[in-house]
């Protein structure tokens, strides 16, 4: 069985916020929910949001997660520093706002280093349009790759991975689903540039998750995987395998015969409804655990790669189902 490393989502940690700090006013520090984060039973890393988790002394603060237990997967960028960032980060029509927007992923891309990460995850989730003849989209497209190939290239050691999402906060994001995101990284050029693939929004991006991941591999690089599930209409967030426990399985095996050797991360919203976010966790990753332990099974059962080869879709489920089972 391949074993990974598993991240999760900092923010998650606030959730129920007075149920593990009965004192609390206001918000819990960063700090607070890693301390939090290290009851869980299983997690090895978390991934930094930037610049909303970052402290002064990246390299102190990285000192006092490892003195946790946790280690720092990689750092996320978060646009939300200048108001203006609503109209666009990489594709604000006022090239100084840009021009920001880039530095900031710069300093980040920094910040990620001084942890000793090689990874920063953008969401260009800003980077969109939400009416008719609101964008010159030839004009918005040139500017997004030209501002994916200038942060790419600042430190070129540093894994830049794009993660898609086809909408939220704009009506229509510019990079909205696994195609466009490569075309980008094609168009962009830079060998340090890859892909994140979140489960849910692939399925609301009416994507395969396996087919996503093996057509990635194949025009780029797969630099992140983001296990979480819901119903394919919007971010649920919800609990890994909660809905679509097959296609996460196909994932999983996808994965694996790829050759990803990065963090399994738990994007996943226990405070949407106010759960205990350790348990939700520790249910993640054994959930993922059991899966892992099927996908092995199946690895080794040539019965299905000959089932799959005929696309025999009847005989594929009945050995899929087996090893479910553990059988």
């Amino acid at each position: 069985m391949t074993s990974y490393r598993y991240a999760t989502r900092l923010n998650s940690f606030a959730s129920n916020a007075q149920s593990y700090w009965p004192d609390l006013t206001g918000k819990p520090t960063p700090m607070q929910m890693a301390e939090r984060a290290a009851t869980v039973r299983g997690l090895t890393d978390l991934d930094l949001n930037y610049p909303d988790h970052a402290g002064d002394d990246m390299a102190a603060q990285t000192r006092r997660l490892a003195d946790l237990g946790l280690g720092v997967n990689g750092l996320a960028m978060r646009y939300y520093t200048n108001p203006n960032f609503k109209l666009g980060a990489f594709t604000h029509p006022d090239p100084a706002v840009r021009q920001e927007a880039i530095d900031l992923t710069k300093k980040g891309i920094d910040a990620a280093r001084e942890t000793g990460s090689d990874l920063m995850t953008i969401w260009l989730g800003q980077d969109g349009f939400d009416y008719s003849f609101q964008a010159d989209y030839n004009r918005m497209w040139a500017d997004e790759v030209a501002a994916i190939r200038e942060v790419a290239e600042h430190d070129p050691d540093c894994q830049i991975s794009i993660e898609y999402k086809p909408n939220e906060p704009r009506a229509f994001s510019l990079l909205p689903d696994m195609a466009t995101t490569l075309l980008a990284i094609k168009e962009a050029g830079s060998p340090n540039l890859g892909v994140t693939l979140d489960f849910a929004h692939v399925l609301y991006a009416d994507e395969v998750p396996a087919f996503a991941a093996a057509m990635i591999h194949r025009h780029s690089r797969l630099l992140g995987v983001h296990l979480n599930d819901g119903y394919g209409k919007r971010d649920d967030g919800l609990m890994v395998g909660s809905v679509n426990t097959k296609a996460t399985l196909e994932l999983l095996v996808q994965i694996q015969r790829d050759g990803y050797d990065g963090a399994i991360y738990f994007d996943t919203f226990p405070d949407a409804s106010g759960l205990d976010p350790v348990a939700e966790c520790e249910a993640n990753i054994e959930t993922v655990e059991r899966l892992l332990r099927a996908a092995g099974r199946l690895s080794a059962d040539n019965r299905l790669s000959e089932a799959t080869s005929r696309q025999d879709a009847v005989t594929a489920q009945q050995i899929v189902n087996a090893a479910l089972e553990g059988t």
